[in-house]
């Protein structure tokens, strides 16, 4: 299936239950990609999100030169390729050819999106230097959003028993999958 366009009111929805994110980035024709464990949903209108990316990452650099980013988020299947791009710098190789990872193009912005995650969200860079200096501190604005239908519909995730699911890391290696859904009291 194709992903298809993520109203932006629900996109925190996407960031909502903490997964694991891989962040895509570029500026020129230079790309990269890298795990990030810490990001979370901050406002619904316009949307943003904020997420820690280290002062010495590759990844930054390609963001501080461009001004954006994209999240795209991974299911199981791409847990091992999670660990390996977070394991190394894009500055000594390319990551996209050495783990065989597709991408698309983003709607928005230059970074590439991920094929094979359940979601992708495009940001703009909101400067905030004092956190971004401080402390590795990001704030996007979610300029389009994206997500499998098959998964994620109608501003809710769906996950039937043998649905792909959003992984969360641990540490040391260590993942869980997002469990199973259910409601309680009026869903919105």
């Amino acid at each position: 299936m194709s992903p298809v366009s993520v109203p932006l009111p629900k996109a925190y929805r996407l960031l909502n239950h903490g997964p694991t994110v891989l962040v895509t980035s570029a500026h020129g024709e230079r790309r990269n990609i890298m795990a990030a464990a810490w990001n979370m949903a901050l406002d619904f209108d316009p949307p943003k999100i904020a997420v820690v990316i280290d002062k010495n990452t590759y990844t930054r650099e390609l963001i501080e030169a461009s001004g954006t980013f994209a999240l795209n988020i991974p299911s199981r299947a791409l847990a091992e390729a999670t660990v390996a791009v977070g394991s190394a710098s894009g500055r000594d190789y390319d990551k996209f050819a050495e783990h065989r990872l597709a991408t698309f193009a983003a709607e928005q912005i230059a970074a590439p999106l991920l094929e094979g995650c359940l979601a992708w969200l495009e940001c703009k860079v909101i400067p905030e230097p004092h956190n971004q200096q401080q402390y590795d501190l990001f704030i996007g604005e979610v300029v389009a959003a994206w997500a499998e239908p098959g998964v994620f519909h109608d501003g809710h995730w769906h996950l039937e028993a043998d649905a792909p699911r959003s992984i969360h890391y641990v540490a040391g290696g260590a993942f869980f999958e997002t469990g199973e859904t259910f409601n309680v009291g009026q869903r919105g």
